[in-house]
């Protein structure tokens, strides 16, 4: 008689092989840089601070779980971008990976721009006093509405991701009156994930304009053709995650083919190329990030040299970090609730949130590290599996860490480098209420984006 597989696999909890985990760290109680934020260490009591306030001070004051974000850091981490590039090139920070008044505040005084992708971020970002011609519009099924919002309010670009929306806008543009600059978004054929670039026909997604069959050049030719839009560059991306140049080697070199191309064909050379983001950030110790200045560096040169190769001016560079500026910035802190021990497997250590503050580690398998924050421990080190509050056996926070063996309920523990992705894709699963997210500074916090309460989870349920 035959049997259904489970969906799930026949033993989806199985314990992980030998040598699958990394070693327990030498000293449990240390925090390193690469992964906390600047500010963050250990006062002379072993309990955790940033910005100048314990962790213990912090959870009483605004509850567990919070995002802490180190205002400091945030802002070091933009003016390090700002300052590689210069003022011959753009740093676009990506909204997408958290964005706030106040983060579009820092941003605005800190000389980046900004990158959105929907109608709830331009609000955000324009409330908030960011000059409009700093502001690029992304997304790859631009209503109507947030289209002619983008251009009444004159943002300084719209990427241009499908042959519809290159009529689309130019339509909105010309009926109001006005003519929009834009780049063409095209996908040239890499994949770069972390360390590996994969020069293949990538083209089987949904954002973008392929440039191997045509579509790219042919996209450029009607843009070019219609009076309410203005061609002034393209854009690219290649990945997320990114700590090898060479994806970007390759990409560089794809796109200033297009602009030859455009040349020769047109009589046109575009004055712009957004090489996009992704640049990887260390969410463990075994993660090494280039540092702003050495892909500054990196990019010029490549762009410099392919131009050069094609007798191209070399158009102004722009890039677009989100993640590499506020994922470092934050923690997540968290109360253990329950510690639950299986013999010849791990621990199982439950928090007070989970999955709806950080659906990173069931959605892309991603890797954290964890620590204890409320004290330091000479205890033996256990492998543990922080997990969530929630029904869903795939609420894991941190799939393999390693705490003291002496953790207990109503310890803090705390998860680094959750400043980007977590927030801006919590949940209210299980009618969990969103944490809040405070920003700290020189001794003193304020929260920049409130808790959830159940009244707001009420107040939208109009049955």
């Amino acid at each position: 008689m035959s049997r259904s597989a489970h969906p799930a696999g026949p033993r989806h909890a199985d314990v992980l092989p030998e040598g699958h985990y990394s070693a327990p760290p030498a000293d449990l109680n240390a925090l390193d840089p690469k992964v906390w934020a600047h500010t963050v260490s250990r006062t002379d009591d072993g309990v955790v601070s940033v910005g100048g306030m314990e962790v213990t001070r912090l959870a009483e004051e605004f509850g567990t779980p919070a995002y802490f974000m180190d205002e400091a850091d945030f802002r070091e981490r933009a003016r390090a971008w700002r300052t590689a590039f210069g003022h011959d090139a753009d740093v676009f920070y990506a909204g997408k990976a958290f964005l706030s008044r106040a983060v579009v505040r820092w941003l605005h005084e800190e000389g980046l721009n900004l990158d959105v992708c929907s109608g709830g971020e331009l609000a955000t970002a324009l409330s908030a006093g960011m000059p409009a011609d700093r502001i690029a519009f992304h997304g790859n099924n631009k209503s109507e509405e947030e289209i002619t919002t983008a251009v009444e309010a004159g943002v300084g670009r719209i990427v241009l991701d499908s042959f519809q929306e290159i009529v689309r806008v130019a339509h909105i543009a010309q009926s109001l009156g006005k003519r929009q600059r834009v780049q063409i978004r095209v996908t040239v054929g890499v994949e770069a994930h972390t360390h590996e670039f994969i020069a293949t026909a990538h083209e089987d997604q949904k954002f973008g304009i392929a440039l191997a069959d045509g579509q790219a050049a042919e996209a450029v030719r009607r843009a070019l053709a219609l009076d309410g839009l203005e061609l002034v560059g393209i854009h690219s991306h290649i990945g997320s995650q990114i700590f090898d140049m060479a994806g970007f080697e390759v990409a560089a070199r794809r796109v200033v083919s297009l602009l030859a191309a455009v040349r020769d064909e047109h009589g046109v050379e575009l004055p712009e190329i957004d090489l996009g983001g992704g640049l990887g950030i260390a969410y463990t110790s075994d993660d090494d990030p280039r540092e702003p200045h050495e892909i500054a560096k990196a990019l010029g040169e490549i762009v410099t040299r392919e131009c050069e190769a094609a007798k191209l001016r070399t158009p102004r560079i722009s890039v677009e970090p989100g993640r590499a500026i506020v994922g470092p910035t934050a923690f997540t802190l968290y109360e253990v609730g329950t510690i639950k021990p299986l013999d010849g497997l791990r621990t199982y250590v439950s928090v007070d949130g989970g999955m709806s503050d950080n659906i990173r580690t069931a959605l892309y398998d991603a890797e954290y590290s964890v620590a204890l924050v409320s004290r330091t421990s000479d205890a033996e080190p256990m492998l543990v599996r922080v997990v969530g509050k929630h029904c869903e056996s795939g609420d894991i926070v941190v799939k393999d860490g390693f705490l003291p063996s002496d953790l207990a309920p109503g310890d803090l523990i705390a998860v680094p480098a959750t400043g980007a992705y977590c927030r801006s894709m919590a949940s209210n699963y299980n009618h969990a209420l969103r944490p809040p997210v405070v920003a700290v500074r020189d001794g003193e916090a304020r929260v920049i984006v409130r808790r959830e309460t159940e009244e707001d989870l009420l107040r939208l349920d109009v049955g």
